[in-house]
């Protein structure tokens, strides 16, 4: 039997000038569309991270959660939110960052995690870092350690990959596009 090759790339739809003049903001709802493609990258997350010595995995706001939640399941480890502003209803922990659109926080519960855990942590994308980041710095505050950041889509030009392995935090991606790409 051949392998059947299949590009995620062509389903994450380019939106030119979202949210604002001269973001091309990159729309992965196209691709979960697709049970193939979203079968394509669950298993690709979950090949890569079946045997990898972590404890829990760490989704970010809110598309974070649609890859991060599948990983969790299907790897059998706690899942992790981290939220945006003002969305849990608990004891939180909070983290300012700065985004390509202006200043965020992000929050999680402050019993989340405990000392000696290692998050895999997941988004959709890796742009600036920001949200990565700040999800990091809250897992530290809780004695955690990152094993990894992983995404669907890299955004190099934008530095966020950057900025995590300048932290020690290892990153991966599944596909990247160049800010004028469409």
């Amino acid at each position: 039997m051949a392998f059947d090759s299949f590009d995620i790339k062509p389903l994450i739809r380019p939106v030119i000038d979202f949210p604002k003049p001269g973001v091309i903001f990159r729309d992965i709802t196209p691709l979960f569309q697709s049970p193939k493609a979203m079968r394509l990258v669950a298993d690709t997350f979950i090949h890569r991270y079946v045997e990898a010595e972590f404890t829990h995995i760490g989704a970010m706001d809110a598309r974070g959660f649609l890859i991060g939640s599948v990983i969790a399941y299907q790897l059998n480890k706690p899942l992790i939110l981290f939220r945006k502003q003002g969305k849990l209803p608990a004891d939180v922990l909070s983290e300012g960052y700065q985004t390509e659109y202006g200043e965020a926080f992000l929050e999680v519960h402050a019993d989340s995690l405990c000392e000696g855990d290692s998050v895999l942590m997941f988004d959709d994308l890796i742009a600036t870092g920001g949200t990565l980041i700040a999800a990091a710095n809250l897992a530290r505050r809780m004695g955690a350690r990152i094993f990894e950041a992983a995404a669907i889509i890299d955004l190099p030009e934008l530095g966020g990959s950057q900025r995590l392995e300048d932290m020690g935090i290892p990153t991966f991606c599944l596909t990247q596009f160049g800010l004028t790409e469409r």
